[in-house]
């Protein structure tokens, strides 16, 4: 199995930022603003973002959106020497997809500590269990893609018409006393 070429912190902060562009470029649409770019030996094989509601696809998370471009571009579903650059880190399924594609590096900027697959609530990236582990960096450019939720999630509370979720008023809203 090969392994990504080693990135200076310079690199990873070039190559998160691909990712929050893609981020914004979802948050303009109504979409949570959360973006993916799959780089291998310094190419961008495809960058995408959040896009479930768009496509009416539970599933259409960026990295999935990413690993599924590439796969096109490429010819094959396994990247054993690609890194993955994302805004937020991945959930329980698209870190179940970063597995199964080989993915030999994951890079990530905030945490999230209510659903994340990596390191904040499961680790499923370097679980001894599974026939494959993918190295991780987290917490690169976290501010800003922590601010971007932060101010996606206040503007949708605050006029969800305006967020391009029409919707979203309908939706009841979540209040842990009520779990």
């Amino acid at each position: 199995m090969g392994s990504p070429r080693e990135t200076t912190h310079e690199g990873h902060l070039l190559w998160m930022d691909v990712a929050l562009q893609e981020a914004r470029r979802g948050g303009e649409t109504g979409e949570v603003p959360v973006g993916a770019v799959l780089i291998q030996d310094g190419v961008v094989l495809a960058a995408a973002h959040n896009q479930p509601i768009a496509l009416q696809d539970p599933t259409a998370h960026a990295e999935i959106l990413v690993l599924r471009a590439a796969g096109r571009q490429v010819g094959n579903y396994r990247f054993p020497e690609a890194t993955l650059y994302v805004t937020l880190e991945p959930c329980v399924m698209c870190a179940g997809a970063l597995l199964h594609a080989r993915v030999a590096r994951l890079v990530y900027g905030a945490a999230d500590p209510r659903g994340g697959g990596v390191e904040s609530v499961y680790r499923l990236l370097d679980d001894p269990r599974l026939n494959h582990r993918v190295k991780v960096v987290s917490g690169v450019r976290a501010e800003e893609s922590q601010a971007l939720l932060q101010e996606f999630f206040l503007a949708r509370r605050q006029a969800p018409e305006s967020c391009g979720l029409g919707w979203a008023s309908a939706v009841p809203t979540y209040r842990p006393e009520q779990a």
